[in-house]
């Protein structure tokens, strides 16, 4: 089967940013379907154009990545980056018309203006349209306070439905997301959910060329791996340093990049943080020595009641890495961490209850140790990436089945 992806923000295995995609696409691959992948070539995360080429197969002979041009400045501000959204939507549904032989179209939101042009060119090639809702747009962007204009939010939401009611088959990663989506028109709904490819981590690593780069020698590492976004809520992490700042032996170290990485930077400088470690984002395929070096693992949101809903990456790569999870995260992720006994869960929103976890983690290696080597067998039984992709095939090979019924 020849499956065509459209996805802005996709990253592949040597880039930044999450690489769900390309790991499943890779699995798909290897159990004989074709994938295109219609991509932006500015990063989502970093914002900077693909060092890669307009077309390649990057891994693999059944892959293929193409990367239209789009509007440039993503992360200008917020009226650039709809300018972004829609150079992409329309570039990308020009070039998928190009595209010949396709028997699926897979759209995945956000941003959500993309789904436009997988359901175009699904029906216009008269094949199956799945549709894949990793955040719940608009609706978090409404809660965070990015969208506030009441007609945007009408006609967002207007859009929202309209992709949901028209998919032949809906696709979410996380548990949280299936009753919202089911309310605003889906029909059939399943979950493939977020995970990690443990093949990737190795648990028993110390991350001592890491270490030696940042000079991070001797201290406890406490990590934050991903976005730096409105978010993330990386002003508390800050908080939280500023409270460790008479425990030197402890580091807080900030690995990645994001809108917001330059006033957290400032931020941290004016309240002269020197146990605080700003890092830029590093390729998925040097993650693993990133996460080695680490003796604690952080997840952080805004205490906002709509992510209760979400699976975080980061967290599935954490716990594959054998590290302790420290979640300032509610909802359904909690619910993970819990059942896998891998971390400490603390109030969203509470830099000092998030300083405690790190302290008490520090005080106890042994117990973190103990969490690790939890999250690892966890993560391996319910979340690794190949029990994940199966599922998807198996999605995939049904949909084309009731198709040719």
């Amino acid at each position: 089967m020849h499956i065509l992806l459209i996805h802005q923000a996709f990253a592949a295995i040597d880039e930044p940013g999450g690489t769900r995609h390309h790991e499943l696409a890779l699995y798909l691959a290897a159990q004989g379907h074709k994938v295109t992948i219609i991509a932006s070539p500015v990063s989502y995360l970093t914002g900077e154009t693909s060092s890669g080429k307009d077309v390649s197969n990057s891994g693999h002979e059944h892959i293929t990545i193409i990367r239209p041009p789009v509007y440039r400045a993503l992360h200008r501000s917020f009226v650039h980056r709809v300018i972004n959204f829609f150079s992409f939507m329309l570039s990308s549904f020009w070039t998928g018309l190009r595209v010949k032989d396709i028997d699926l179209v897979w759209g995945t939101s956000p941003p959500i203006f993309q789904g436009i042009t997988a359901w175009a060119l699904a029906r216009i090639k008269r094949v199956p349209f799945l549709f894949e809702i990793r955040d719940l747009w608009p609706a978090f962007a409404v809660a965070v306070g990015v969208l506030t204009n009441p007609f945007l939010i009408r006609a967002s939401e207007w859009l929202e439905r309209f992709l949901y009611r028209r998919a032949d088959m809906m696709m979410v990663n996380s548990p949280g997301f299936t009753d919202h989506v089911k309310s605003r028109g889906a029909d059939q709904v399943v979950l493939i959910p977020n995970g990690s490819d443990t093949r990737m981590f190795d648990p028993a690593a110390d991350g001592q060329d890491f270490r030696r780069q940042h000079r991070l020698e001797s201290k406890f590492v406490a990590l934050y791996a991903g976005a730096h976004g409105m978010s993330n809520d990386l002003e508390v992490l800050l908080e939280a340093a500023g409270r460790l700042i008479n425990q030197p032996e402890i580091a807080i170290v900030l690995l990645g990049d994001g809108k917001e990485k330059p006033h957290l930077q400032a931020l941290a400088s004016e309240k002269d943080l020197q146990n605080v470690i700003f890092i830029p984002s590093v390729p998925k395929d040097e993650m693993s020595g990133a996460l080695a070096a680490a003796d604690a693992c952080i997840a952080i949101l805004k205490p906002i009641e709509m992510y209760k809903t979400v699976y975080p990456n980061k967290v599935f790569d954490y716990m594959a890495a054998g590290r302790p999870v420290i979640l300032a995260i509610d909802g359904v992720i909690r619910d993970v961490v819990e059942s896998a006994q891998c971390g400490i869960v603390v109030p969203p929103g509470d830099a000092e209850f998030l300083a405690h976890a790190i302290q008490l983690l520090a005080r106890e290696p042994k117990q973190g140790s103990i969490l690790g080597q939890n999250g690892r067998q966890y993560v391996e039984a319910h979340f690794d990436r190949a029990v994940v992709a199966e599922k998807l095939n198996m999605l995939i090979d049904s949909i084309w089945e009731i198709r040719k019924k």
